[in-house]
């Protein structure tokens, strides 16, 4: 494996040769090559869960949150999770080469739009070392080669992963730096990733606003950021309690570290004396910190006066914790807008009866994914069908939503012709 040891440039250097020849290599052969990953993630679960217990050890020193402790540990089963996730990338239709459109021009030409590899792709992200094997094979399968920047917190699990991800696929027959990570140094070296202008392709930043507002400051590279989520529940007047109380608890509760989390609890007035007694009281007895405005208060019953109190700050916050902010509106417009104003463009939800009101929300929300009648936990590259994700976009260019191989190719065009010359 490419585990830097020489300089940045180098590094990217190295992975730029690889990609070269990674878009000339045979589907079979990339589908070799992530087999032989998986399996060698399974036969060497003792590893990795040892080099992940150094992590955990350092990281409840300087005292990390709970999310951020979940985030970085691995059990044997999420290795085994990873192993699937990567057999189930390797199931996916090959994205290289598919042909986009085709026709016959006017001037007798036959051209071809094809999907073909970006390239390098680099991946800069905190506290997550799944993320090392997720993007390394969502690389592969499109024909990218990636070069990893993970965080000093994890380490010891990124080496490890990297290394067995590395040895695994250059064994297979994939050209070596394929797979390489840059370790060891500070948040120095991000500028220096950054400007890797004719080696790398695209940056994918996974981390919080400190990183990403790093990244873009120096960038000259493209950055495609896989954005933060302050993300909505909103709860019409006609919505089923029993279905809008099981979508709140489950979008904030069930794993509230992640970006698909809810932040705010949108409640329309004609249903909060129903809906919030009932909810509220669930997500407490969860353990929800609840941040209500003073009608929610109100309208939550007995539970209303042990609310905390609703700040602006709270509206723009993306907690990544067990605290929710509750807001009560007057309408599907008024909850539009207050999602617009306030959220991130990432997930955002309605629970309605009303078929105008879910056309009004789909329509009007600016966002990457806008579920009715779900938790917004779904948007996630796994669930729609992408065997994992590189991560989730909030930009409109060039991918929007979650990060999956296709997302991870550009295209050409091909133009076929008998002599043609233009006057």
């Amino acid at each position: 494996m490419a585990v830097q040891t020489t300089s940045v440039a180098e590094t990217c250097a190295a992975a730029r040769a690889a990609s070269l020849e990674l878009a000339r290599v045979d589907s079979r052969t990339r589908n070799a090559a992530l087999e032989a990953m998986a399996a060698a993630l399974e036969g060497r679960i003792e590893e990795i869960l040892e080099a992940n217990a150094r992590d955990l050890e350092a990281g409840r020193d300087p005292g990390l949150t709970p999310a951020l402790i979940d985030r970085l540990t691995l059990t044997a089963d999420r290795v085994r999770s990873i192993a699937a996730d990567v057999r189930r990338i390797r199931a996916l239709p090959d994205p290289v080469g598919e042909v986009i459109e085709g026709r016959k021009l006017d001037n007798g030409l036959s051209m071809r739009k094809l999907r073909v590899p970006l390239g390098v792709v680099a991946v800069v992200y905190e506290a997550r070392p799944n993320v090392t094997i997720d993007c390394s094979a969502l690389c592969l399968k499109s024909g990218n080669a990636i070069v990893l920047r993970g965080s000093s917190t994890a380490a010891h699990s990124n080496a490890v992963l990297a290394g067995i991800a590395a040895q695994a696929v250059t064994a297979a027959g994939l050209p070596e730096s394929s797979v390489s990570l840059i370790a060891g140094g500070g948040r120095e070296e991000l500028p220096t990733l950054a400007t890797q202008d004719g080696l790398v392709d695209l940056i994918i930043p996974r981390g919080g606003e400190g990183l990403k507002a790093t990244l873009v400051e120096h960038a000259t590279v493209p950055v495609l950021h896989a954005a933060s989520g302050n993300c909505h529940l909103f709860v019409d007047r006609s919505a089923e309690i029993d279905d809008a109380v099981a979508i709140a608890v489950n979008a904030k509760v069930q794993r509230p570290g992640v970006c698909n989390a809810i932040e705010t609890l949108l409640v329309h007035s004609g249903t909060a004396a129903e809906f919030l007694p009932r909810a509220l009281a669930e997500l407490r007895e969860s353990g929800v910190e609840l941040r209500a405005d003073e009608r929610a208060r109100s309208l939550a019953g007995e539970i209303g006066s042990t609310l905390g109190q609703a700040t602006e700050e709270d509206w723009r916050t993306e907690f990544l914790a067990l605290t929710l902010a509750v807001k009560i509106v007057d309408s599907v417009e008024e909850a539009i807008d207050h999602v617009n104003r306030y959220g991130s463009g990432h997930s955002e939800a309605i629970a309605t009866g009303s078929t105008e009101s879910a056309r009004a929300f789909t329509e009007g929300v600016d966002a990457a994914c806008v579920y009715v009648n779900a938790s917004t936990r779904f948007t996630d590259g796994g669930e729609f069908g992408m065997g994992a994700e590189i991560g989730n976009s909030t930009q409109k260019l060039h991918a929007r939503g979650p990060i999956g191989v296709r997302e991870l190719c550009t295209f050409k065009y091909v133009l076929e012709g008998s002599g043609q010359v233009r006057s």
